[in-house]
């Protein structure tokens, strides 16, 4: 009997926002999804939605640069004998600093949550899907995956890191049936955090300036759904109006 279908997500967030997006978009494809991040509360109000939409989901607290923590959020996943079909890296932590004013810590933590847990969560990702050879895996990544700009260094460092690590996973394991696609996110996302944080920005931008949540789900989606004969492993996604 084949295994229900499911996907993970980790560094699902605020209700509007790309993880949240991702996890109600799959569920109403069918999958079960399974939603990890550092709030029990913003999980349950995500989890809420799902149910309302007729989706099935389940919970998992977890911080994803603890190794323990990624390892039994897949453990939790095959334990209700689900086949992990998707599997999102969805950490996009950023903090703002001119390299002269910034510490090792700072360096060291943005490292940690946009690569070493990128790391973590791609070893327990593949070993999901290897023995049925069939899977997609997203890394979500920035503009700074390609180039650094300051102040901004330390950020793009991480995310730069995160791209070779996903093109290195990319030519190991496709040849075993698992996809592995880095998404470069070149524009502002039109979640709570821009209109919280740049609410003039989100106005400047004017319609359809920034990046819709469920028209990146539906990107996603569909590179799920490609052909092996024709993969898609790096593509960037931006608002018509963003300079590039």
């Amino acid at each position: 009997m084949d295994k229900k279908c499911s996907a993970i997500i980790i560094g699902v967030g605020p209700e509007q926002g790309l993880g949240a997006a991702l996890a109600i978009f799959f569920a109403k494809k069918g999958l079960h999804v399974f939603i990890a991040g550092r709030s029990e509360d913003k999980l349950q109000k995500i989890a809420k939605t799902i149910r309302q939409n007729g989706g099935s989901v389940s919970t998992v607290v977890a911080d994803a640069t603890v190794e323990r923590d990624v390892a039994d959020l897949f453990r939790t996943a095959l334990q209700e004998d689900y086949s992990i079909d998707i599997a999102v890296y969805n950490v996009d932590s950023n903090i703002p600093s001119p390299l002269l004013e910034t510490d090792t810590k700072t360096f060291y933590t943005l490292w940690k949550q946009n690569c070493l847990g990128a790391f973590f969560f791609g070893k327990e990702a593949v070993n999901a899907m290897k023995d049925k050879q069939k899977g997609t895996l997203f890394f979500t990544g920035a503009t700074a995956s390609l180039r650094g700009k300051p102040p901004f260094t330390a950020f793009a460092s991480a995310k730069a890191g995160l791209r070779a690590l996903a093109q290195g996973m990319a030519r190991e394991f496709s040849p075993q049936g698992i996809h592995v696609v880095h998404t470069i996110i070149d524009g502002v996302i039109d979640g709570e955090r821009a209109r919280n944080q740049f609410s003039d920005y989100v106005k400047a931008k004017g319609p359809d300036g920034l990046l819709q949540l469920e028209a990146i789900a539906e990107t996603y989606w569909a590179i799920h759904r490609q052909h092996p004969s024709a993969w898609t492993h790096e593509l960037d996604l931006r608002p018509f109006k963003e300079p590039f």
